[in-house]
C-alpha cells in the first residue's frame, strides 16, 4: 500500500536553501518551526528528577489517574467545562492523536471523507491518507479573515470536520459564536467535529473559547460527536514531555481508548507525574504567555503589522514566499517557512509563515533583520 504521503514542509525547506550560505556576519534564527525556545521551567524538571526511578514500570495504556484528573482540572478552570473521566483520554501529544484519531473513526467506513483548513498543520492531510480519506480543503484567505466558510456545500458530504483554533499558520481565531454554529452544523449534517486547541494558551489579551464550550451553548451537553485536543507543549514550553489530551464524546472516546491499548502509545510514569504537575500549575503558563505576547507587541512596534489574536505565528504577506524565504536566510541568516509549504489547491500563496519563539532580546534582532528586508 502507498500512502503518498507529501514531503514536510521542513524536508522541503531544507532543499530550497540548499547550496545557500547563511550571511556569515549574522548569527542564524531559526524562525521556520513552532517549538517553544523558552527553557522548561525549573519546577517541572524537578517533578520528573524526582519520579526517574518509576522508568523501570510499564505505564498504562490510558495514562495514570493522576495525570487524567489534572487535564480534567485544567478544562474546568480554564474553560468552565467539566469532564467525566470516560470524556477525556490523556495522549502523546496532539501529533499523535491527530494522525491516528482519524484511522480510528474511519475505519471500515465506505469512501470517507475529511475536511480541514488549507493552509493547514500537514497532520491533518497525513491522516486523511492513512484513513483512505478524501480531503476537503476548507481555504482560508483574507477576504474571509483566515477562517472556513461555514456555509460550505461540501460539509455535508464530511465525515470528520478539523478545526484549528486559534490557528496554525495564519494566527485566526473563532469567537465563541462562530464555534457554536459550528457545532450545530456537526449536528445538523451528523459529522463527528474536532478542533485542535494546542494554541490555546498563547494569546494576548482575550482567552480563546473552547469549542467545549461551543457544544455546551448549543444545548449538546454530552458534547455528541465534539471532540477537542490540547497539549502542554506551547502552555509549558515542554514539548519534550509528549503530554496532551483528546477530550468530548465518551462514545467515541471508549473506542478510540482501546484503539490506543493496542498501539502503546502512552508516556513513561515519570513523564505522566511531571505533566500532571505542568497542567495543575497555572502560573508558569501565565508566565510563558505574557513572553509570547511581549513578542506580539514588538512584531507590531518594529514591523508594524497587526498581532494575531493568538499563537506565534506571524503570517507574512510577502508576494513570492519561496524566492523571500532563500533571500532572508542568504543575506539575514533567517530561516522562515513559505505559505506554499502548508498549503495545497487553491489557497493563497505569497504567505511565509515567522514563528517568534525566542527571548526578547533574539527577537527584537530577528524583527529588525525583517524590517530591513521589507524595507530593502
Amino acid at each position: 500500500m502507498k500512502y503518498n504521503f507529501e514531503a514536510y514542509p521542513f524536508e522541503r525547506l531544507r532543499a530550497l536553501l540548499e547550496g545557500i550560505k547563511p550571511n556569515a556576519d549574522k548569527t542564524p534564527i531559526g524562525l521556520h518551526i513552532g517549538e517553544p525556545q523558552f527553557e522548561t521551567p525549573k519546577a517541572i524538571l524537578e517533578v520528573l528528577s524526582a519520579h526517574l526511578g518509576l522508568l523501570n514500570k510499564y505505564p498504562p495504556s490510558g495514562g495514570i489517574a493522576k495525570l487524567k484528573e489534572a487535564q480534567i482540572s485544567f478544562v474546568d478552570r480554564r474553560f468552565g467545562v467539566g469532564l467525566s473521566g470516560d470524556q477525556i483520554a490523556p495522549t502523546l501529544g496532539t501529533r499523535e492523536a491527530l494522525f491516528n484519531f482519524p484511522q480510528c473513526l474511519l475505519f471500515g467506513k465506505e469512501n470517507p471523507t475529511i475536511a480541514y483548513p488549507n493552509p493547514f498543520y500537514q497532520i491533518y492531510e497525513g491522516a486523511a491518507k492513512a484513513s483512505g480519506a478524501k480531503s476537503v480543503l476548507l481555504n482560508l484567505e483574507a477576504v474571509n479573515g483566515f477562517k472556513a466558510d461555514i456555509t460550505d456545500e461540501r460539509l455535508k458530504t464530511c465525515d470528520l470536520v478539523i478545526l484549528n483554533s486559534p490557528n496554525n499558520p495564519t494566527g485566526s481565531t473563532l469567537t465563541l459564536n462562530e464555534l457554536i454554529e459550528w457545532a450545530k452544523l456537526s449536528e445538523k449534517y451528523g459529522f463527528v467535529l474536532l478542533n485542535d486547541e494546542c494554541y490555546s494558551e498563547i494569546y494576548a489579551t482575550n482567552p480563546p473559547p473552547s469549542l467545549l464550550q461551543a457544544a455546551k451553548a448549543a444545548k449538546n451537553d454530552d458534547f455528541k460527536r465534539i471532540i477537542v485536543v490540547n497539549s502542554l507543549s506551547k502552555r509549558s514550553s515542554a514539548a519534550g514531555i509528549r503530554s496532551g489530551f483528546i477530550a468530548g464524546d465518551k462514545e467515541i472516546l471508549s473506542e478510540y481508548a482501546r484503539y490506543r491499548s493496542y498501539a502503546g502509545i502512552t508516556a513513561g510514569v515519570a513523564l505522566q507525574i511531571a505533566a500532571a504537575y505542568a497542567w495543575l500549575d497555572d502560573k508558569h503558563s501565565e508566565e510563558i504567555r505574557l513572553k509570547y505576547a511581549k513578542n506580539m507587541e514588538l512584531a507590531q512596534k518594529i514591523l508594524g503589522v497587526k498581532p494575531p489574536e493568538a499563537t506565534f505565528y506571524l503570517w507574512l504577506d510577502v508576494g513570492d514566499d519561496l524566492k523571500a524565504a532563500q533571500e532572508l536566510y542568504a543575506r539575514y541568516a533567517l530561516k522562515t517557512l513559505p505559505g506554499a509549504f502548508l498549503s495545497r489547491g487553491q489557497s493563497p500563496l505569497g504567505f511565509l509563515r515567522v514563528a517568534l519563539v525566542y527571548d526578547e532580546n533574539e527577537t527584537i534582532e530577528a524583527l529588525n533583520r525583517l524590517k530591513t528586508f521589507f524595507g530593502a
